[in-house]
């Protein structure tokens, strides 16, 4: 926790603590999944959602304003590939999951992590990753990640005044209560769905406060940034 507090962008962290933490945690989530219509659907197709995220040429022939193009833009644009999280995650070690089912689950969920950013219209600042764990704890709890969202409130309330982080992510929290299950969401079968229609699928409300403050958040990203490069220059 530490070195992630150290370090935001030291992605590997947030696996650790959640493998530490997580308990029966997964299996729990992965029942409720397994036996909705949807679960069971997405398992009986072996769903690749990380080969899907990993087709440029797929994403790219996507309309404007869809959620593929959508995802294209948000993970190039902000210099990320959907093979980053895997390679974070293999930094813990190879899943524990003797159950090719539950490791399927698992993988998807960490597959799906910037398709949430994509819906629920968080960005990766600091308050944006804050609140996508938020919403996302919401819906499949973890004592891990509740962790990190907890420690990472304390640590930005302590260090920066004026940015309202505790009630912004207990929004994202609510937006995830009333929100449809994400887990069981087939994210590949909506890619040419436009954006607008899959949020209202999912039955996501706007984020009123993150908006609000979003300017701000992105202004001390910024300021964070230049420092991390400073330092990696030392």
């Amino acid at each position: 926790m530490r070195r992630l507090i150290r370090d935001k962008e030291d992605t590997a962290q947030v696996f650790h603590i959640v493998r530490a933490l997580s308990g029966n945690s997964y299996y729990r989530s992965f029942r409720r999944f397994a036996a909705s219509p949807e679960g069971k659907r997405i398992l009986l197709d072996h769903a690749d959602l990380l080969g899907t995220l990993c087709d440029r040429d797929r994403l790219s022939g996507c309309e404007p304003g869809t959620l593929g193009r959508a995802y294209l833009d948000f993970v190039y644009g902000e210099g990320l590939t959907a093979e980053g999280l895997v390679d974070a995650s293999e930094v813990v070690g190879a899943d524990d999951f003797s159950d090719p089912e539950v490791s399927l689950y698992r993988k998807r969920l960490r597959d799906s992590h910037d398709l949430f950013h994509v819906v629920t219209g968080y960005g990766r600042d600091a308050l944006g990753e804050l609140c996508v764990l938020s919403l996302g704890n919401a819906q499949f709890y973890n004592h891990g990640i509740a962790f990190i969202v907890a420690t990472g409130i304390a640590k930005t309330l302590a260090e920066v005044s004026g940015l309202p982080v505790a009630r912004t992510a207990f929004e994202a929290w609510k937006r995830g209560r009333t929100a449809a299950d994400f887990t069981t969401f087939y994210w590949e079968k909506h890619l040419d769905t436009p954006l607008e229609e899959v949020r209202r699928l999912l039955n996501l409300k706007p984020p009123i406060r993150y908006l609000r403050v979003q300017d701000l958040s992105r202004s001390l990203e910024r300021d964070f940034q230049a420092s991390r490069q400073s330092e990696h220059h030392a």
